[in-house]
């Protein structure tokens, strides 16, 4: 009869020892990541990445680069749009012939 008591308590204290065993692994892999506060593993990696660049030299037959004005932006889209609406406009015409 005192076995069967004991098997509950057996059965608990196993389960507890397998949430801490849990709890400690998901621990090191949140600290791995970088999600838990204080632990900042690239503060013990060392610096990352190409280091400071020097700036680009400027290319004159490229792209011409995009306003950012918001209302010339506006106004340049518009007339994208129009320009793609002129275009399947003459292309519908030109089936429909």
């Amino acid at each position: 009869m005192n076995r069967t008591r004991q098997r509950g308590w057996l059965g608990l204290i196993a389960i507890l020892i397998a949430l801490v065993i849990v709890a400690l692994l998901a621990q090191k892999l949140l600290k791995t990541y970088g999600l838990v506060p204080g632990s900042d593993p690239s503060a013990q990696a060392g610096p990352r990445g190409p280091g400071p660049a020097a700036p680009a030299a400027v290319d004159p037959t490229g792209a011409t680069p995009a306003p950012t004005n918001p209302i010339a932006r506006a106004r340049g889209l518009e007339q994208q749009v129009q320009r793609d609406a002129q275009d399947l406009g003459k292309r519908v015409d030109e089936q429909t012939k």
